[in-house]
C-alpha cells in the first residue's frame, strides 16, 4: 500500500503544539534585520532567529530554515547568522538580500536548548512510545505557523530549506504539511533501508531514528509526498551520508510522483563533492525560491 500523508503524519506523531511570541528584539544592519526571538512552543521557551529585509513593503515571501546538526550541540538556530564550516557563508544575511523573511529555531538539544544531550532526550522519549525527530518537527510546525501569521508574511509563499538534519526536517515536514508551497534540501537524500545495507546508516544521529518508519515508509516515498509542489534535491556523490546507491534508490521512489509534473522535481548531483553546499547548490537554491515562491 502507498503510503499516504495521514500515515506519516500518524508514523512520526505529528501533533502541533501552541505557539506564541514572547520577546522580540530587531537589530538593523546596513541592508537586512536580524530579529532574535523568544518563542513559547508548548511549554518550551525557544529561541529563534529571523532575518528579513530592512524595510520590508508589503507581505514577503518567506522560508523555514531547519538548522543542521554537524555536532554543534551548542550553535543551533545561530546558524543562520553564524554560518557552519559546510557552508559557503551564513544564509539568513543572503536570504533576506534576496527579499525572504527567513526563520531558524533552535531545535531540542541545541543552541540553548544544549542542556540535555541528544541521548538521554531520545532514550526518554522512546521509553514513552515518541521520537526526538518527532518532536522537532512538532516544534518545526509551530514554527511554520508563527511564521505564516506574521503580517509581513505571505503566507501562500513560503518555503522550507536544511542542509544534513536540516535537510531531513525540511522535506518531512513538506511531505507533512502542504503550507509549505517549495522545499531545497540538502546532503540527506537517501534510502534508509539500503544505508543499513551498506553499514553507512550509523552516520546519522540518533535523533532520526523513529520505531517503526522503515515497516512503511523510507526517503523516496516520503519526499514524494510533497509532488507536485516544486522541490529541489542536492547531493555530493562522495557525502557517506548520501551514497549514490541509496539516492538512487530514493530517487526511483521519488520521481514517479512528479511523472505529469516533471519540471516541478529538481536534482543536482555534484560528482567529488562530499557534504558541502558549493557555489552550484547556492546558486540552484536561490533560482529555484525565485522561481517559485
Amino acid at each position: 500500500m502507498a503510503l499516504t500523508r495521514q500515515r506519516l503524519i500518524a508514523l512520526i506523531g505529528l501533533s502541533e503544539p501552541a505557539i506564541a511570541l514572547v520577546s522580540s528584539t530587531t537589530v538593523e544592519h546596513e541592508d537586512y534585520a536580524v530579529e532574535t526571538l523568544t518563542l513559547r512552543i508548548g511549554n518550551a521557551d525557544v529561541r529563534g532567529f529571523l532575518t528579513r529585509p530592512l524595510k520590508p513593503e508589503g507581505r514577503l515571501p518567506a522560508i523555514l530554515y531547519a538548522h543542521s546538526h554537524g555536532g554543534g550541540y551548542a550553535i543551533g538556530a545561530a546558524e543562520l547568522l553564524d554560518g557552519r564550516e559546510y557552508l559557503l557563508d551564513p544564509l539568513g544575511p543572503v536570504f533576506a538580500r534576496a527579499g525572504y523573511v527567513t526563520l531558524c529555531i533552535d531545535m531540542p538539544v541545541f543552541g540553548l536548548r544544549s542542556n540535555v544531550t541528544e541521548s538521554a532526550a531520545t532514550k526518554a522519549l522512546l521509553w514513552m512510545g515518541q521520537s526526538l525527530f518527532g518532536q522537532m518537527l512538532n516544534e518545526e510546525a509551530a514554527a511554520l505557523t508563527y511564521l505564516a501569521t506574521r503580517p509581513d508574511v505571505d503566507p501562500a509563499r513560503i518555503g522550507a530549506y536544511g542542509i544534513s538534519m536540516g535537510s531531513t526536517l525540511s522535506y518531512w515536514l513538506a511531505a507533512m504539511d502542504t503550507r509549505i508551497k517549495a522545499v531545497v534540501h540538502l546532503c540527506c537524500f537517501a534510502d534508509q533501508r539500503t544505508m543499513i545495507e551498506l553499514g553507512a546508516h550509523d552516520g546519522h544521529g540518533i535523533y532520526m531514528m523513529v520505531p517503526g518508519l522503515l515497516a512503511e515508509a523510507d526517503a523516496g516515498s516520503i519526499a514524494a509526498l510533497i509532488a507536485p509542489r516544486p522541490q529541489l534535491v542536492c547531493i555530493g556523490e562522495a557525502d557517506s551520508l548520501t551514497p549514490p546507491l541509496a539516492v538512487s534508490r530514493a530517487w526511483a521512489e521519488l520521481e514517479p510522483a512528479y511523472a505529469t509534473t516533471p519540471d516541478q522535481l529538481q536534482l543536482l548531483s555534484e560528482p567529488g563533492i562530499g557534504h558541502q553546499e558549493t557555489p552550484a547548490s547556492r546558486a540552484a537554491a536561490l533560482s529555484f525560491f525565485a522561481a517559485n515562491l
